[in-house]
């Protein structure tokens, strides 16, 4: 008796995944007017129907790969917090200076986050997700300031401006060619959050 062949179908989770992780490379390579039902398939190496079979369509499988990419950047935050050790004031400068480097200051990464941003306006669905992982990212801003001053009555603005100059810094940075080193943006937003919160 000759050995018969095992085949092994990939687990519904992990090509629900394989399609989400397709959606953002083919975000960051095509932007959102070219990311479509066959480049997302032809990028995850699956037919065409399979991306209906897991979403309800295109903008939903970009919705998830916003998600992931959120969540992804979420826990690089994290990391870096967990890092600085037990001291409130660097554990904020943490959070604010992780942005500064890899994973997150990567040239992939900025061209999916274009994507997402051009869409934000023209479907309400991915808007309301913006606002959702915009508004995490600033509550943690603002949970590390109050940890750092607990005596600051308004939390809200200064998260607001930390978030605007982490947002121009990260920009720049992952163009790629900044006048500036990452050493130089963490200088300079170390600065800044001591003016905001002096």
């Amino acid at each position: 008796m000759g050995r018969q062949q095992s085949f092994r179908r990939a687990d519904p989770d992990q090509r629900r995944q394989s399609l989400v992780e397709a959606t953002a490379r083919c975000l960051a390579l095509h932007g959102a007017g070219g990311t479509s039902v066959r480049t997302i398939c032809a990028a995850a190496g699956v037919s065409a129907g399979l991306l209906r079979h897991y979403f309800g369509g295109v903008s939903e499988a970009i919705g998830e790969a916003y998600r992931w990419t959120g969540n992804r950047v979420a826990g690089a935050l994290a990391q870096a917090v967990a890092g600085a050790g037990a001291d409130p004031r660097a554990r904020l400068l943490a959070y604010v200076t992780a942005s500064f480097r890899p994973p997150i200051a990567d040239p992939e990464l900025l061209a999916t986050w274009l994507a997402f941003w051009s869409m934000t306006r023209v479907d309400p669905a991915i808007g309301a997700l913006h606002a959702e992982i915009y508004g995490e990212f600033r509550g943690g801003i603002e949970a590390l300031i109050r940890a750092c001053r607990p005596d600051l009555a308004d939390t809200r603005l200064p998260a607001v401006a930390l978030t605007a100059l982490i947002d121009g810094l990260w920009l720049e940075l992952s163009l790629g060619q900044a006048p500036f080193t990452p050493e130089e943006a963490e200088a300079l937003a170390e600065k800044w959050l001591d003016a905001l919160l002096c």
